[in-house]
């Protein structure tokens, strides 16, 4: 067997264009610009990078974008009195605070500190609640934006995901879990695993779907994917190459794996492309909600 590739960045660029579609349409019905105000402290290269993609797309997606660049050496105070004014704004529909932040920084009481409904990155303990007590039907609220591009690849993959036995290698807040969350309300029956797991390998053996994000590279090896699964690789490493330069892995041994599953994200090119377009969707809908609109099918 040969895995077919599951192309994010296709898929992403298709979403980002339906996000710049109902964009549009709520300029022309509702005179409303959705805004995203994305602060980034410090000078974190990786996260420089990252900012300039997110302005970028904001810009060709239509809406306005509010940049905030900090010093490293910005008191937490400030930061703190800077959401709280984003949070005022009503031009000013989604932020995102740039993570990692600086050591002296609280992060936690960062993201405790966006409104709710601002929160686009769906981190705030709201909104992970909200995920957890909802049931099926639309979302109503922000979820987090990496676990969110991997259930749509699924579901675009697979159609229906109901009665899948999925397993999530990973627990942290930023995907693991919010993943799995996502995985229960499509029906599957989902087993959260983690280093600390007993027989990991034989674990990841049974599912239907299996879902890596954790950080280590290569760690899922192929004789842990079960023949025909369908895997989704969120993590990445930089490595070098004998020619100096660096090259991206996931934490799933692609090569190895692709030989088994029926069909498998790569890195680069599967989940990294659909974080920030699921970002873009995530501030259209708090724009609609914001003004009393449901959610757009997108």
């Amino acid at each position: 067997m040969t895995a077919s590739i599951i192309d994010g960045k296709a898929y992403a660029a298709g979403l980002r264009a339906r996000v710049a579609q109902g964009v549009a349409e709520l300029k022309a019905g509702k005179g409303i610009t959705p805004g995203l105000a994305v602060v980034l402290v410090g000078d974190d290269p990786a996260s420089q990078v990252y900012v300039r993609s997110k302005t970028r797309l904001v810009t060709e997606a239509g809406m306005a974008g509010f940049d905030h660049r900090l010093p490293a050496n910005t008191p937490q105070a400030d930061l703190l009195a800077l959401v709280a004014r984003l949070n005022a704004n009503p031009a000013v529909h989604g932020i995102l605070v740039q993570l990692p932040l600086p050591a002296h920084i609280d992060s936690a009481h960062v993201i405790a500190a966006i409104d709710p409904a601002k929160d686009v990155d769906g981190l705030s303990a709201t909104n992970a609640g909200r995920l957890v007590q909802s049931g099926s039907g639309p979302i109503d609220f922000s979820v987090a934006c990496t676990p969110l591009g991997c259930l749509m690849l699924l579901k675009d993959s697979l159609g229906s995901l109901a009665g899948a036995d999925a397993v999530v290698v990973g627990r942290s807040v930023l995907v693991g879990k919010p993943m799995a969350q996502l995985l229960v309300r499509e029906d599957c029956t989902v087993t959260l695993a983690h280093s600390r797991t007993r027989d990991l390998p034989g674990l990841c053996r049974r599912a239907d779907i299996l879902v890596a994000a954790t950080g280590r590279a290569q760690m899922v090896k192929g004789d842990w994917v079960k023949p025909g699964a369908t895997v989704i690789d969120v993590g990445i490493t930089r490595v070098d190459r004998p020619d100096g330069k660096q090259r991206l892995i996931g934490d799933v041994d692609f090569a190895a794996a692709s030989a088994v599953a029926r069909a498998i994200t790569p890195v680069p090119g599967g989940i990294g492309p659909m974080t920030i377009a699921c970002l873009l969707h995530n501030t259209l809908q708090a724009a609609r909600r914001a003004a009393g609109l449901g959610p757009a099918a997108i």
